[in-house]
């Protein structure tokens, strides 16, 4: 099998809502509409990112962003009224949770200042 592309796909029970939430978070519209259930980003620091309307699974999905430094990504986050709860710090560097507007909870990882041996 030949793969031209992979997508991370999370159910919204809101698309308009949904659209808001993704696009101050990434900071960006959407790449694609290419249905009415259906928005999309391409190149999202080399992942592609779709956000399908399913309100029965929607508040269910997972998704990683890793970001440089926390504290960078959680001011960024305030200044679109998002706040990270429940930080923890590891051997592997830190975590922190967020929701989008559904419940999907989002983990962002910063990576530790020197590669993990472990």
């Amino acid at each position: 099998m030949q793969i031209q592309g992979i997508y991370a796909a999370l159910a919204t029970a809101n698309i308009e809502r949904a659209e808001k939430f993704y696009t101050g978070l990434f900071g960006r519209e959407p790449d694609d509409r290419p249905m009415d259930m259906l928005i999309q980003w391409r190149d999202i620091a080399g992942a592609n990112i779709q956000v399908f309307l399913d309100k029965e699974n929607a508040g269910y999905g997972r998704l990683t962003i890793v970001v440089p430094k926390m504290e960078e990504a959680s001011k960024s986050l305030g200044g679109i009224g998002v706040t990270i709860t429940g930080e923890s710090h590891g051997d592997y560097g830190r975590i922190g949770q967020i929701a989008d507007p559904d419940g999907n909870r989002i983990t962002l990882a910063e990576p530790p200042p020197k590669p993990f041996r472990g």
